[in-house]
Protein backbone atom coordinates (compact mmCIF):
# COMPACT_ATOMS: atom_id res chain seq x y z
CA UNK A 1 0.00 0.00 0.00
CA UNK A 2 1.37 3.63 -0.80
CA UNK A 3 -0.08 6.68 0.27
CA UNK A 4 -1.16 9.35 -2.33
CA UNK A 5 -0.34 12.59 -2.25
CA UNK A 6 -2.76 15.45 -4.07
CA UNK A 7 -0.52 16.39 -6.54
CA UNK A 8 0.06 13.37 -8.09
CA UNK A 9 -3.57 12.55 -7.85
CA UNK A 10 -4.12 15.91 -9.70
CA UNK A 11 -2.38 14.61 -12.92
CA UNK A 12 -4.33 11.27 -12.41
CA UNK A 13 -7.44 13.28 -12.78
CA UNK A 14 -5.78 15.64 -15.59
CA UNK A 15 -5.54 12.05 -17.69
CA UNK A 16 -1.36 12.54 -17.69
CA UNK A 17 -0.13 9.39 -18.71
CA UNK A 18 2.76 8.56 -16.73
CA UNK A 19 0.07 8.93 -13.40
CA UNK A 20 -2.39 7.13 -15.39
CA UNK A 21 0.48 4.41 -15.52
CA UNK A 22 1.04 4.49 -12.03
CA UNK A 23 -2.45 3.46 -10.97
CA UNK A 24 -2.67 1.14 -13.28
CA UNK A 25 0.65 -0.20 -12.29
CA UNK A 26 -0.46 -0.33 -8.54
CA UNK A 27 -3.83 -0.62 -8.75
CA UNK A 28 -6.79 1.76 -7.07
CA UNK A 29 -7.00 -0.73 -4.14
CA UNK A 30 -3.15 -0.78 -3.33
CA UNK A 31 -3.39 2.97 -3.60
CA UNK A 32 -4.35 5.34 -0.53
CA UNK A 33 -5.35 8.54 -0.01
CA UNK A 34 -5.75 10.78 2.76
CA UNK A 35 -9.05 12.43 3.53
CA UNK A 36 -7.13 15.47 3.08
CA UNK A 37 -5.58 14.74 -0.03
CA UNK A 38 -9.48 14.32 -1.49
CA UNK A 39 -11.04 17.22 0.35
CA UNK A 40 -7.77 19.33 -1.12
CA UNK A 41 -8.80 17.99 -4.91
CA UNK A 42 -12.68 18.68 -4.34
CA UNK A 43 -11.57 22.24 -3.46
CA UNK A 44 -10.26 22.59 -6.72
CA UNK A 45 -13.58 21.60 -8.63
CA UNK A 46 -15.19 24.38 -11.07
CA UNK A 47 -18.58 22.67 -11.50
CA UNK A 48 -21.02 19.72 -11.25
CA UNK A 49 -20.21 17.61 -14.43
CA UNK A 50 -16.12 18.27 -13.06
CA UNK A 51 -17.62 17.28 -9.24
CA UNK A 52 -18.97 14.30 -11.00
CA UNK A 53 -16.17 13.40 -13.19
CA UNK A 54 -14.02 13.67 -9.83
CA UNK A 55 -16.15 11.51 -7.80
CA UNK A 56 -16.35 8.63 -9.98
CA UNK A 57 -12.42 8.93 -10.51
CA UNK A 58 -11.80 8.69 -6.53
CA UNK A 59 -13.98 5.25 -6.84
CA UNK A 60 -11.69 2.42 -5.72
CA UNK A 61 -9.05 3.96 -3.92
CA UNK A 62 -8.96 2.99 -0.09
CA UNK A 63 -9.35 5.78 1.93
CA UNK A 64 -7.75 5.78 5.28
CA UNK A 65 -9.06 6.59 8.06
CA UNK A 66 -8.05 10.29 10.44
CA UNK A 67 -8.58 8.65 13.35
CA UNK A 68 -7.47 10.58 17.01
CA UNK A 69 -3.76 8.90 16.62
CA UNK A 70 -3.56 10.80 13.07
CA UNK A 71 -4.55 14.12 14.47
CA UNK A 72 -2.52 14.20 17.54
CA UNK A 73 0.35 13.45 15.43
CA UNK A 74 -0.55 15.72 12.79
CA UNK A 75 -0.89 18.65 15.42
CA UNK A 76 2.88 17.88 16.90
CA UNK A 77 4.31 18.06 13.41
CA UNK A 78 2.59 20.94 12.62
CA UNK A 79 3.72 22.58 16.00
CA UNK A 80 7.28 21.85 15.50
CA UNK A 81 8.04 22.31 11.83
CA UNK A 82 5.99 25.70 11.34
CA UNK A 83 8.36 27.95 11.96
CA UNK A 84 11.57 25.84 10.95
CA UNK A 85 9.58 24.21 7.36
CA UNK A 86 6.11 26.42 7.34
CA UNK A 87 4.81 22.59 7.68
CA UNK A 88 0.97 23.34 6.46
CA UNK A 89 -2.05 21.70 8.12
CA UNK A 90 -3.28 19.44 5.39
CA UNK A 91 0.74 18.35 4.72
CA UNK A 92 0.73 17.63 8.53
CA UNK A 93 -2.05 15.04 8.52
CA UNK A 94 -0.95 13.38 5.21
CA UNK A 95 2.52 13.24 6.94
CA UNK A 96 1.10 11.87 10.08
CA UNK A 97 -1.28 9.37 8.26
CA UNK A 98 1.82 7.99 6.42
CA UNK A 99 3.71 7.72 9.63
CA UNK A 100 0.93 6.58 11.49
CA UNK A 101 -0.52 3.61 9.03
CA UNK A 102 3.54 3.51 8.18
CA UNK A 103 3.16 3.30 4.47
CA UNK A 104 5.22 5.33 1.96
CA UNK A 105 4.39 8.38 0.61
CA UNK A 106 4.05 9.15 -3.00
CA UNK A 107 4.56 12.95 -4.17
CA UNK A 108 6.24 15.15 -6.01
CA UNK A 109 6.96 17.66 -3.45
CA UNK A 110 9.53 15.84 -1.41
CA UNK A 111 10.58 18.65 0.27
CA UNK A 112 7.14 19.23 1.93
CA UNK A 113 8.01 16.46 4.12
CA UNK A 114 11.77 15.11 3.95
CA UNK A 115 12.72 16.42 7.28
CA UNK A 116 10.11 15.01 9.41
CA UNK A 117 12.44 12.15 10.74
CA UNK A 118 10.80 8.17 9.94
CA UNK A 119 8.81 9.35 6.99
CA UNK A 120 9.12 7.22 3.77
CA UNK A 121 8.65 9.44 0.94
CA UNK A 122 9.48 9.01 -3.30
CA UNK A 123 8.54 10.76 -6.34
CA UNK A 124 8.78 7.71 -8.51
CA UNK A 125 5.63 7.16 -10.47
CA UNK A 126 7.06 3.88 -12.08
Amino acid sequence: MLLVDTNILIDYLRQKSEAIAFVNHFGKGNLALSPIVIMEVFQGVLNKADFNRTQKALNGFAVLDLDTSVAQLAMQLQQHYVLSHQLSIPDAFIAATALIYNIELRTYNLKDFRFIPGIRLSDQLS
